[in-house]
């Protein structure tokens, strides 16, 4: 092989590399949404943006 091959085949590697780590990263920032999406749905809902009283005790003894 001459020199030029080699070189390209080396350049070829790294980008090859660069995709393989970025598609890596991507598929982990995927998983991670649809893990949070998942216990979004499953989860204990909040009642953060509720109004006052609202989901609070009932007294039904009346």
């Amino acid at each position: 092989m001459d020199m030029m091959a080699v070189v390209g085949a080396m350049m070829a590697m790294q980008a090859a590399n660069t995709q393989t780590q970025v598609t890596t990263s991507i598929m982990k920032s995927n998983a991670d949404a649809a893990k949070s999406e998942v216990q979004t749905l499953l989860g204990t809902p909040s009642t953060a943006n509720l109004g006052a009283g609202v989901g609070g005790n009932l007294n039904i003894s009346a």
